[in-house]
């Protein structure tokens, strides 16, 4: 039986998208074989049969949607049933305070360390910070060192898309560290089957083309060149409907900026399944993406894709093969790609046939599998050969 402590920030299952990903690995975890401890801030008291304890948090003053977990707070607690685990692997979804703390305890104990990299949160500075602009390359340089000593402490690093990877390289993190594990997708939830017309036009009340944008609302996923994009649209008089499908911070804005869009809020699985299946283009403007679930999703639905050419979705499509990529900030360019899909049918038809050509390779059931392998692999690892980093404690 090996055991592994899994430290996560948040861990409720439809949250986001790093959230869904993690639990895709949980709700395949073989009793018999594992045994887990999840440490987590905000989520249930309990994670399905496993053993758990909660940590307390504090909200992130800059994304209300966000808290994190303060391990200090329960220090002593945690770490005696941390003692009382005795972990083989310790899994740390992110270089946080409860990741470090993990990542502490990983390296006094010479217990081995997995970490899939969920967030490329280098993105995320000069969004954040754009009122602040001097303090942009000072906070980019801390958050390149705090990554360094984060990810070249752990023995394994799932990436999911090879720009990512190079980037990170390119940062100082040991390539031999890094591992290519793309995200998977559940294709019988995800395809062209799930089309239904009329589901749509109960949305809609009408049968014009139908653009689709399905994520968080957060400025942060570049929502303003979003709301550029359907104002482009209506001066371009490109008859269509503009359907947001998600929530967040940035909900109420950009409903205000976009007065003739159809905002739904966030969506059930089945409902988004049908909601993709049934547009005819779908629209993603973030380059702050480690891989991109929604472009996927929309891809194995046969939804042709027009999206920023930034990172890790921009590593799923192929532009003109399977979809588009623009540049990231220019909604002219969205839209005239988006034009070019409804008006022709061949092209169309190409970019579908492309996109679900590329899913299929993408079976979260032989992703899990590699996962556990790599537990079962790291927890046989003699203690000398961990290479833990001078300055990871």
């Amino acid at each position: 039986m090996k055991k592994v402590a899994f430290f996560s920030e948040i861990l409720i299952e439809d949250f986001d998208g790093a959230s869904r990903t993690m639990f895709q690995i949980i709700n395949r975890i073989d009793s018999s074989s594992f045994s887990y401890l999840f440490i987590h801030g905000k989520g249930p008291d309990k994670v399905q049969s496993h053993q758990s304890y909660q940590v307390p948090t504090l909200r992130i003053p800059i994304n209300e949607d966000y808290s994190f977990a303060v391990p200090q707070l329960t220090k002593a607690k945690l770490e005696a049933a941390l003692d009382e685990f005795q972990p083989d692997v310790i899994h740390i979804a992110t270089p946080s305070l409860l990741g470090f703390f993990a990542l502490k305890y990983a390296k006094r104990k010479n217990i081995p360390v997995i970490s899939i990299y969920h967030t490329h949160f280098i993105s995320y500075i000069a969004y954040y910070l754009r009122n602040l602009s001097t303090l942009i390359r000072p906070v980019e340089y801390w958050m390149r060192k705090a990554m360094l000593r984060f990810y070249n402490s752990c023995q394994k690093i799932y990436v999911p898309a090879h720009n990512i990877m190079e980037e990170l390289k390119e940062i100082g993190i040991h390539g031999d560290r890094l591992a290519l594990w793309q995200r998977g997708i559940d294709l019988n939830l995800f395809n062209p089957a799930k089309r239904n017309p009329a589901y749509i036009q109960s949305i809609t009340h009408n049968q014009k083309p139908n653009i689709l944008f399905a994520s968080r609302l957060v400025w942060e996923k570049n929502v303003q060149t979003l709301i550029a994009i359907y104002q482009q649209l209506k001066r371009s008089g490109v008859d269509c409907n503009f359907i947001v499908a998600g929530d967040g911070s940035a909900y109420e804005d950009a409903r205000q900026q976009m007065p003739e869009a159809f905002f739904l809020g966030k969506l059930n699985h089945g409902e988004l399944s049908k909601l993709y299946a049934s547009s005819d283009v779908f629209v993603f403007t973030s380059t702050s993406e480690t891989y991109g679930n929604v472009v996927i999703e929309a891809m194995a639905s046969g939804l042709p894709c027009v999206i920023a050419n930034g990172g890790g979705s921009a590593s799923l499509v192929e532009h003109d093969l399977n979809g588009f990529k623009c540049t990231p900030n220019n909604p002219l360019e969205y839209v005239y790609y988006i034009d070019k899909i409804l008006k022709d049918e061949r092209v169309k038809n190409r970019l579908q046939h492309e996109g679900l050509a590329y899913v299929q390779q993408l079976d979260w059931t032989s992703l899990a599998n590699t996962y556990f392998a790599d537990i079962c692999a790291l927890s046989r690892a003699p203690m000398n050969t961990l290479n833990w980093a001078s300055n990871a404690s």
